[in-house]
């Protein structure tokens, strides 16, 4: 199976390393570091230790900036080994990574195991405007993100935080009007949208220092809650139906995932399937893996969300031949 691997992103002091330990504190996740050797790095130490398997380092600069992805292929290729059990590999660029060229280097790397599965960009609501003014952030890079999160907010004064948020919202959108802009005091968002959390009945933390420093952070500040909707197929799907969500999401979904069996001239087949932003991903499931159901994440999302899943997991009689050579080029793809 293909680990996401997300590019952390946005210019320096903008509060990247801050959200990266609010992810990292997310209970239950395992979680692979890749940071660069560019500038001051403060990763808390407890929270790696607790949480991450192994923590890849790349010297030399800016990874997208490297003469050949070679350092970054040989990170992503270790953090994905299976026998790792991560469930998301995360990329802190420097301050002066291009985000189109880092996605770039994770959607085309060596690492067969890995696959991008999104580009977060954290814009400083405070600092925003001077930086644009002095040249230090082009907004053009907002055009890369799949998720971006306005931080800082909460040291904007009350009586303006309402109308810079929806300024900031605005301009990102002029770029991009297909991405998500969430939100963010202190770093916290929700780890929902970014890669898979233990639920409710999942076992307790092994580690009990990981659970106190979680804990901690938790309390220093809420985050927005992500909202989820789902549900299960009771036979094979129309491929049709699934891709026609998989392209054309419902408003507010930023992930779907999920395995679910698709009806094929010859009987079914078992598909694990992925969206973020607007990459969508495809493949046969491991022999063995249970068909678990399909899964919208996002912000705002209304009721007719599950009424649109419960639609694509109606059982086909029947499979649509264009629906299922359009999963199958999103398979081919993907690889």
């Amino acid at each position: 199976m293909s680990v996401p691997v997300i590019a952390l992103t946005g210019p320096l002091g903008a509060g990247k390393t801050t959200v990266l330990n609010h992810l990292l504190a997310a209970p239950g996740a395992r979680v692979g570091v890749v940071i660069n050797d560019f500038g001051a790095i403060n990763v808390d130490a407890g929270l790696v230790v607790g949480q991450v398997d192994e923590a890849a380092s790349i010297a030399g600069g800016c990874v997208c900036c490297m003469p050949d992805a070679g350092g970054l292929d040989e990170a992503l290729d270790t953090l994905t080994d299976p026998r790792l059990r991560l469930d998301a590999v995360i990329v802190e660029a420097s301050g002066v990574a291009e985000p189109v060229a880092l996605a770039r280097l994770i959607r085309f790397s060596g690492a067969d195991r890995a696959r991008l599965g999104g580009v977060v960009e954290i814009v400083d609501a405070v600092e925003h405007e001077r930086s644009v003014e002095v040249g230090l952030v082009a907004p053009a890079r907002y055009a890369a993100a799949t998720l971006a999160v306005v931080n800082k907010l909460d040291l904007v004064p009350d009586a303006e935080r309402a109308e810079r948020e929806a300024a900031l919202g605005a301009m990102i959108r002029e770029h991009n009007p297909a991405v998500e802009v969430v939100p963010a005091e202190r770093g916290a968002i929700d780890p929902a949208l970014v890669f898979d959390i233990a639920g409710e009945d999942d076992p307790l933390d092994q580690l009990p220092i990981s659970q106190l420093l979680r804990e901690e952070i938790a309390a220093e500040s809420a985050h927005t809650h992500a909202d989820s909707v789902g549900g299960v197929a009771d036979g094979p799907v129309d491929p049709g139906a699934l891709i026609e969500l998989l392209e054309n999401p419902p408003a507010g979904a930023y992930r779907i995932k999920g395995t679910v069996p698709v009806r094929t001239a010859r009987g079914q087949r078992i598909c694990t399937v992925h969206r973020v932003g607007r990459s969508v991903h495809v493949e046969k499931a491991p022999v063995g893996r249970a068909a678990d159901g399909l899964v919208v994440i996002g912000m705002r999302l209304d009721a007719t969300v599950r009424e649109r899943i419960a639609e694509v997991l109606r059982p086909a009689a029947a499979p649509s031949s264009e629906g299922l050579r359009r999963l199958e080029r999103y398979q081919r793809l993907s690889r």
